[in-house]
């Protein structure tokens, strides 16, 4: 009987035991089948051309990125905006232009305006969902308010330049001839210690201060918006010499830039390996817009460059490096743009609820898996502020734009395989690399397209004529009714364009010399009387011959300090 019931007794626990011992494989499979939210590095640079990185055939070196492309996941279909502020939003909130306001051009220093401050950016959005967020580079969306900075859309840290270019040294940055002032700040404060560093330098340091600073446990976003290769062209002296047979200084600076750059990201790539972030990262590297031919870039062979919607200026270089891949050593011809990674970011973090007014789509599945692009059509953009008064609106709206579209207003659109564009969308040459700008012979070579007085409206394949030398808009009436009508749905939805002019208030003058928040100050609305009265002074200033010749002597001042440095 005792046997017994020692043995039902020793059933017992060792029941118990089990019972236990299974709970605890629970919890652990539950631990580790769920994956952690993999860090996100987003790297943007400025300017660099279609043409001017070593896996499209550039004389420029690049091993490092041409490296993490081949183990990654090349976008040969992928665009961005053709200018700073326009790409640099999209990224930021997911949404197209004429969603944001932001429709015309760039935001320029003195303009009082910034990113919407209730549409959620993706720094917000990924904060919230647990992730650390630091910013390291150029903004260039905007700073007139305290709220309008980095840290005050979601970056926990921030170094950096607010305004859209300056010196790579001394950080002064001039907008126009009469405003100039040091553009490089730290959190919310001019960082005067930190002027004589370059640019690229100094930013990857504090990248790698902030990797060395952070628990790779916690999941990290960092966005490094690189100032290179935008003008001025600055460069250390050394990285000069890879180039010493190129006869054309501004490709000279410009490619010793991009090879400074790339070494600056084999020097990041490294401190992810040795912080324990490497395995578990999604880095995506792209560029802003195409590249300026006039200094230095080269976006061959694809036609036009910066500032225009050829597919010189919005098709971009860009990849994917990740050891999450599933398809690794790639090349995607998955249709892609630019404000498709706020969605693909929050659905990497676990954070993606709804696309609900979104523009962007989530690619992930396209870029690891090789699945179908969920996007089918990209709009680059509808701009009314383009539209000169003095356009034959007769011509524009109803022989050219069949009486459905203003073909005035610039415009482009991609449906499928089709790219429509309408208005004045830029200079559409093609510049061969060894024709980029160098003295009286700049022109020399070029590919000049000649346009028919008073055309407005243009029709490519961008699929089976990626150059863009056979306009088909005579050929296809239909297809440009189609794409002309799609032009015309989505300028229901665009909200208001914000284009205000500059307030003389911005001037750095009137803060201490630095570019920095100028409305929206604790006390600065307790008198209007008082600011109004300081504003006519600061008008009448602006106008007065003496004060602009003073501050043309300035800038020309900041620009032979900066040939110094070539």
């Amino acid at each position: 009987m005792r046997g017994g019931i020692c043995y039902l007794l020793l059933l017992v626990i060792d029941a118990i035991l089990f019972i236990g011992h299974g709970c605890t494989c629970t919890n652990s499979t539950e631990d580790f089948g769920t994956p952690k939210p993999p860090h996100l590095i987003f790297i943007m640079v400025d300017d660099q051309g279609y043409g001017d990185i070593g896996y499209h055939g550039s004389d420029i070196h690049t091993p490092v990125l041409d490296q993490l492309a081949a183990e990654g996941v090349k976008l040969e279909n992928y665009y961005v905006q053709p200018i700073c502020s326009p790409s640099r939003s999209q990224l930021m909130t997911g949404r197209y232009q004429i969603h944001t306001g932001l429709q015309h051009s760039i935001i320029r220093p003195r303009q009082p305006i910034c990113l919407p401050p209730d549409i959620p950016t993706l720094p917000e959005q990924l904060l919230e969902a647990g992730y650390a967020t630091h910013m390291v580079g150029k903004w260039h969306l905007g700073f007139c308010r305290p709220n309008c900075l980095p840290t005050g859309r979601g970056f926990k840290s921030f170094l950096g330049t607010l305004t859209g270019s300056g010196d790579h040294f001394s950080y002064q940055s001039c907008d126009g001839a009469e405003a100039c002032g040091f553009d490089l700040h730290d959190g919310d404060r001019p960082a005067w210690e930190m002027s004589g560093k370059y640019s690229t330098f100094l930013y990857i340091e504090r990248v790698k201060q902030i990797l060395r600073n952070h628990d790779p446990d916690k999941p990290l976003f960092l966005y490094l918006s690189l100032q290179a290769a935008h003008t001025p062209l600055q460069v250390p002296t050394h990285f000069l010499h890879h180039y010493d047979s190129q006869s054309n200084r501004n490709r000279r600076h410009y490619a010793a830039m991009l090879s400074c750059l790339d070494d600056g990201i084999g020097q990041l790539v490294e401190e992810l390996k040795i912080g324990g972030f490497y395995q578990n990262s999604v880095l995506i590297y792209s560029s802003d817009n195409g590249g300026q031919p006039l200094s230095g870039g080269s976006n061959w062979p694809l036609r036009g460059g910066k500032g225009t919607y050829w597919e010189g200026g919005i098709r971009a270089v860009g990849f994917v490096h990740s050891p999450l891949l599933k398809r690794k050593g790639v090349v995607s011809k998955a249709l892609i743009h630019v404000s498709d990674w706020f969605p693909t970011l929050l659905g990497l973090s676990g954070a993606l609820q709804s696309r609900h007014g979104l523009d962007g789509h989530d690619v992930w599945g396209s870029i690891s898996e090789g699945l179908p692009s969920p996007r089918t059509e990209i709009l680059f953009n509808i701009d009314p502020v383009s539209r000169k008064p003095e356009e034959p609106y007769e011509k524009a709206l109803v022989l050219n734009g069949f009486g459905i579209w203003d073909t005035a207003v610039r415009a482009a659109i991609r449906v499928g395989d089709w790219k429509l564009l309408t208005g004045n969308v830029g200079d559409g040459d093609w510049i061969p690399p060894q024709a980029s700008s160098g003295g009286p012979e700049r022109w020399k070579k070029l590919e000049k397209r000649r346009n028919e007085l008073g055309k407005s409206v243009w029709l490519f394949n961008v699929s089976a004529d990626p150059y863009e030398r056979f306009d088909l808009a005579k050929a296809r009436p239909e297809v440009v009714k189609h794409l002309l009508i799609r032009l015309a749905e989505y300028n229901q939805t665009a909200v208001m364009a914000k284009n205000p002019p500059d307030d003389p208030m911005a001037d750095p003058e009137l803060h201490g010399g630095a570019w920095s928040p100028w409305l929206g100050l604790e006390g600065q609305e307790k008198d209007n009387e008082e600011d109004d009265g300081r504003r006519e002074r600061v008008v009448k200033m602006k106008h007065c011959k003496l004060c602009k010749l003073r501050a043309l002597f300035k800038k020309v001042g900041s620009r032979l300090e900066r040939n110094t440095l070539f």
